[in-house]
């Protein structure tokens, strides 16, 4: 009777330190960032990260979803995670008037400010902050009736959308 005793409280000794070493999911890794959980979209399938901050997640497929204005997210989302910012942002486009410009950056300078920039190369947009305190719905973009083009300007990057 001793020795499964012993076998039991070990095996849930393990399992709860097997638990506590789980790594943090994206929404996490965001709110200790000083960042908004809501960045990212619900349905965030696969995380990876490491030590100097680069991440990539996966989404069963390219979304949108609408804000102040509406962002559209690739398959595959992708930066370097710091302190208040997103650097090197790769897989978010925010939608301005008829035109798509692909994030490059976001960044909270004063959390108390309540405002959050986007950098899309050519101006940095700036939105509410609470916009994006939790995680929102995405739904899949319809890229048959909605075609993204793209054309370098210079060393930024425009997309804009023509509707067919």
């Amino acid at each position: 009777m001793k020795p499964i005793i012993i076998t039991l409280f070990t095996l849930t000794i393990l399992f709860n330190f097997t638990l506590s070493k789980q790594s943090p999911t994206i929404y996490q890794l965001l709110k200790q960032n000083g960042l908004p959980m809501g960045l990212l979209p619900k349905g965030v399938t696969n995380t990876t990260y490491d030590e100097s901050g680069r991440f990539e997640v996966h989404l069963d497929q390219a979304c949108n979803s609408k804000f102040e204005n509406e962002l559209h997210y690739d398959v595959s989302v992708s930066g370097t995670l710091s302190y208040g910012k997103i650097n090197s942002v790769s897989g978010i486009s925010a939608q301005d008037l008829f035109m798509w410009f692909s994030v490059k950056e976001i960044r909270v300078d004063v959390p108390s400010s309540g405002l959050i920039y986007f950098d899309v190369g050519v101006v940095h947009k700036q939105f509410s902050l609470a916009s994006f305190d939790t995680p929102r719905e995405c739904l899949a973009s319809d890229m048959v009736n909605d075609k993204i083009l793209s054309r370098k300007l210079g060393r930024h990057e425009e997309h804009l959308m023509a509707v067919l």
